[in-house]
């Protein structure tokens, strides 16, 4: 697989500045709870248009709810999305576009699949078709244009929801670990969609477990433990040295328990 990783020492320019004093989206204070259990509690943060930037986090941390409260499908009990420095509405969701990690398809063929998503957008005739032709091209797909899209390999399916989303050109996409479970060939190819989408001007927001695909995709990383916050900044700061215990313990891949309980195993079992 070809390296991806985008160099992340140069001096910012001046739209990278002016992306930082403006951001695309941005959360202050988002808490969201079910029942009696806090899930999320206080989340602040920013995302600069044509940016990349990582949610990672343990599981259970929050990643996957916090996407969906960011993208407008669930609604916190306190705090506020911003789009461009105003409330998330309707037509600002407009403007995004969200990947799962099982894609979400239509029992129709992958055609149908990318015809009715565009049809949604209002676009028709020649231009869809066009759209269609260069999003099948660009995952490979052309060849299975007719074919029922849940009969499609993991991997296959996974690159129709993310060229799906693409063609509809969303200014920020949302991907909730895109190629979790897929083989190394697969992974390769998102990646290479998502580099292309970027290099376009598309922002990007994605959960990932992977160290790896950070470095590979990175610029910016948001760390999630317990539903709160623990650490933000470039993917080489923080993965490299970080400053925070529960990221300490991620990247050592030791068990972190809470500020008020020692980690305890390493990866050899042994108690630290």
């Amino acid at each position: 697989m070809r390296d991806l990783a985008f160099d992340t020492t140069s001096a910012p320019s001046s739209s990278q500045l002016a992306h930082q004093e403006a951001p695309l989206l941005e959360a202050n204070g988002l808490t969201f709870s079910a029942g009696k259990e806090v899930l999320l509690e206080g989340v602040d943060l920013q995302i600069g248009q044509g940016t990349r930037t990582l949610i990672m986090g343990p599981n259970g941390a929050g990643k996957s709810l916090l996407l969906r409260l960011l993208h407008g499908l669930l609604k916190a009990q306190q705090g506020e999305v911003l789009w461009k420095s105003k409330p998330l509405s309707t037509q600002a969701r407009r403007s995004q576009a969200m990947v799962f990690q099982r894609p979400v398809l239509l029992r129709r063929s992958v055609l149908a699949n990318l015809k009715f998503a565009l049809s949604v957008r209002g676009l028709r005739g020649g231009e869809r078709a066009g759209k269609i032709d260069k999003a099948l091209a660009s995952a490979g797909l052309s060849h299975l244009a007719q074919r029922p899209a849940r009969l499609l390999s993991g991997g296959e399916q996974q690159r129709l929801a993310v060229v799906r989303a693409l063609a509809c050109e969303p200014a920020l996409l949302f991907l909730d670990e895109p190629t979790a479970n897929l083989d190394p060939a697969s992974t390769a190819a998102i990646e290479d969609l998502l580099v292309d989408a970027n290099a376009r001007g598309v922002t990007i927001v994605l959960v990932t477990h992977d160290a790896g695909q950070a470095r590979r995709l990175g610029e910016n990383v948001i760390f999630l433990q317990d539903g709160k916050v623990a650490e933000t900044g470039s993917v080489e700061e923080v993965l490299n040295s970080p400053q925070s215990e529960p990221v300490r313990a991620w990247r050592d891949g030791r068990l972190y328990l809470g500020p008020n309980t020692q980690i305890l195993r390493d990866h050899s079992g042994r108690i630290r």
